[in-house]
């Protein structure tokens, strides 16, 4: 198998998942051993985060003009509720923790078994809040308060475990504090903006040689593969989130995880 068809390979499992809430960094840290690739080997050590900068723009793409109207609309009840505000609200328990605890995360939990765990707790988690919390009130992006976003903005934060997912995290976060699913998915998306560009930005300038001679083309088709797939899975989950629950996400997280464990624990 050539590195381009893994490349195709791991940016449809990015397109996949990184929006939906089942953990793409967990898929990819689980297929990675599959397709034989060392993680710690160029270009791989920054190609999984910079194919979700793919990922992000079809988000931007997705939501373009609905979102350039929210940011260049003049806000009519003050800039505490201008979206942007929300949004750096959101962003900065992330920006804080994340830096701080990124490369503990990378050096501990990126493993099948924290991995598999945290797909099981995540699942069941998942299930629990949205019976006993999902609420089906009229609320537009628009009403999310500035308290609401930094606590989806905390609960952001967890999705530093490898196998819990930002996606997850943040809708769940949502619902918490009263956010239908819809919005909390919204709202998941904004965060994920600058959340994702950071984190692959970052990763790049410490890995600067995998944009470089031979690395190119791989990092290039795994960035666009991740593009398309993206595209089409946020314009499918944002017309299934509107009428259906999420919990079916919940027992697909569930079985995988027990089924990464029984595999592990069998070796």
């Amino acid at each position: 198998m050539t590195d381009l068809i893994r490349a195709v390979i791991l940016g449809v499992i990015e397109g996949l998942t990184e929006f939906l809430p089942v953990s793409s960094t967990g898929h990819m840290i689980l297929a990675m051993p599959w397709l034989e690739i060392d993680p710690a080997i160029d270009p791989w050590p920054s190609f999984l985060y910079f194919i979700q900068i793919g990922a992000i723009l079809a988000v931007l793409i997705y939501f373009f003009r609905r979102l350039a109207r929210q940011v260049f609309a003049k806000p009519t009840r003050g800039w505490r509720q201008h979206v942007l505000t929300r949004i750096v609200v959101g962003m900065t328990p992330a920006a804080v923790l994340g830096v701080t605890l990124n490369d503990l995360a990378e050096r501990y939990l990126e493993r099948p078994v924290p991995v598999a765990l945290a797909l099981i707790l995540g699942g069941g988690l998942m299930i629990w809040i949205e019976r006993a919390c999902r609420q089906d009130r009229t609320i537009k992006i628009e009403d999310v308060t500035l308290k609401q976003a930094f606590l989806v903005g905390l609960a952001q934060c967890v999705s530093i475990i490898p196998g819990t997912s930002r996606s997850m995290a943040t809708i769940m976060g949502g619902i918490l504090v009263g956010l239908p699913g819809a919005v909390a998915a919204e709202f998941s998306f904004y965060l994920a903006i600058p959340t994702l560009i950071g984190a692959g930005l970052l990763r790049v300038a410490k890995h600067p040689q995998a944009l470089s001679g031979p690395h190119v083309g791989i990092m290039a088709t795994g960035f666009v593969v991740s593009f398309v797939v993206a595209w089409a899975v946020v314009a499918l989950f944002m017309r299934y989130v509107q009428t259906r629950p999420l919990w079916p996400f919940g027992i697909y997280r569930a079985i995988l995880g027990a089924a990464v464990l029984a595999g592990a624990l069998c070796l």
